[in-house]
């Protein structure tokens, strides 16, 4: 986003925040707009317009296998679909208005919308009707979502799924690699999934239409997160906190945080921080080292600048977004890292794949043994995160490196805790703890080599250089 984006968000939010009524469906209208207004541009123009409305027609299909019948009527939920479809509406009627400095014009010609529309019907008429079938449909969901999350993130089936198209259309297939970009997604799909997975365990309130797709695509945090849990984030949405002068204060002073470590800090730091580029011009060990720090600094203040952004901007709503970030890089060990660094994205890998996936290898019929199964979990739970980032190599070995870091650390905190019998005085402790915080961050530090670098090769030429191992 940029600062502008980000300032006309922040004062659709200021004025919604003001409403007495109907502020539920005035943050619908914005949300949805949102979506729209942030879609970056695309290499097939009008999938700036179908992949925003693919956003609203998946929410909404998930709404349906995840909401009770008699949450279903029109009675509760007909203003919020005429609020969804005006703005959709408003969208597409711009090709005539043109307001192309505003907004996008590359909209697709209405009778195309109207099949969409038809198609959407049928598809919510077919969810309904068969609505015994729900366990069946909601398992299609679940592999659909994941599939469609593979997608995005393998750049090499992006581009040769528009080769198809062009090859379909009888055209010269350009010499180019396609970027698919669908806006929010990643963090859509998290929110979408925890709500099947809780629906399938009893645990979903039930939502209507308005607050279900508010939840999902709540435009503070639709792009960069944090990622909230709909049960939360419906009580703030039926009773919000109120805004009083003290909240403006504490909501502005988080905004304008946000702002400075992401479009003074963040970016200045971008400027120089290790990339392919340096890792083939500097030679120097200490040199590499200053670059790779500018980075672990980068990394953070831009991701925690976004997090202050939304959580200011929502707090003028009366939402309170969870916190993401908790000074990481000052924690003593890998452990504490990662339970304060992105928090909401490890809360959600703990509860729906580590947690299920420890219990699953403990009452298996074969007994594993402690060591092998916390192995096991922490190292496929790093690499799915790793994934989730993007699939390629490079993020995969980012994972081993932080799941057999996580593992290491646990084994030697569990050997420290039984050899350790008399307390440890404060000044000990201190020391232990300056020494595990330098320790912890450099190993992160090393770490982001392999996440930010284009491949495991030139991450591991910068390793070697850092330890002047190669010139």
């Amino acid at each position: 986003m940029t600062i502008l984006q980000v300032g006309v968000l922040a004062l659709a939010a200021a004025g919604v925040g003001q409403l007495k009524r109907g502020r539920s469906l005035a943050l619908l209208g914005a949300s949805v707009f949102a979506i729209y207004w942030l879609q970056l541009p695309q290499q097939f123009v009008s999938l700036a317009f179908w992949l925003p409305t693919a956003t609203l027609a998946l929410t909404v299909s998930i709404w349906i296998l995840v909401t009770p019948a008699e949450e279903r009527t029109w009675r509760g939920n007909l203003s919020s679909a005429l609020v969804i479809s005006g703005v959709i509406l408003l969208v597409d009627l711009n090709q005539f208005i043109g307001f192309e400095e505003v907004f996008m014009t590359t909209t697709p010609r209405l009778w195309m919308i109207g099949l969409a529309l038809i198609f959407c019907a049928g598809l919510f008429a077919i969810l309904i009707v068969y609505s015994k079938f729900r366990s069946l449909f909601l398992g299609t969901a679940l592999l659909g979502i994941l599939l469609i999350f593979v997608y995005l993130k393998s750049p090499e089936l992006i581009t040769n799924s528009f080769d198809l198209v062009y090859r379909l259309r009888g055209q010269a297939i350009p010499d180019t690699h396609y970027v698919l970009s669908w806006l929010g997604y990643s963090y859509m799909a998290f929110r979408l999934l925890h709500t099947i997975r809780d629906h399938q365990t009893g645990r979903l309130p039930s939502l209507s239409l308005g607050e279900y797709v508010n939840y999902v695509i709540f435009f503070p945090s639709f792009t960069a997160g944090p990622i909230d849990r709909a049960e939360r984030f419906v009580q703030d949405l039926r009773s919000p906190s109120p805004v009083g002068d003290q909240e403006w204060i504490q909501a502005g002073k988080r905004f304008f945080l946000g702002l400075f470590k992401k479009y003074v800090i963040a970016d200045t730091l971008a400027l120089i921080s290790i990339n392919d580029i340096l890792v083939e011009q500097v030679h120097s060990a200490g040199w590499m080292w200053f670059f790779l720090y500018m980075y672990s600094l980068r990394i953070y203040f831009d991701f925690s600048g976004y997090t202050d952004v939304a959580i200011g901007i929502a707090r003028v709503m009366g939402v309170r977004l969870p916190e993401n970030f908790a000074a990481p890089y000052m924690k003593p060990n890998l452990a504490q890292f990662w339970n304060s660094w992105h928090m909401t994205l490890t809360h959600w890998f703990r509860t729906y794949f580590f947690n299920p996936t420890t219990r699953a290898l403990r009452s298996g019929k074969r007994h594993l043994p402690a060591v092998l199964v916390i192995l096991v979990t922490q190292v496929s739970t790093m690499v799915l995160i790793g994934l989730w980032h993007g699939i390629a190599w490079g993020f995969v070995v980012w994972g081993l490196w932080h799941g057999v870091g996580l593992f290491i650390q646990n084994r030697w905190s569990e050997l420290l805790r039984r050899r350790t019998m008399s307390p440890i005085s404060p000044q000990r402790k201190l020391v232990l703890d300056a020494i595990g915080v330098f320790l912890t961050f450099n190993f992160v530090s090393l770490g982001w080599l392999f996440f930010t670098l284009s491949t495991p090769a030139t991450a591991w030429r910068a390793l070697l250089r850092l330890f002047g191992v190669a010139s």
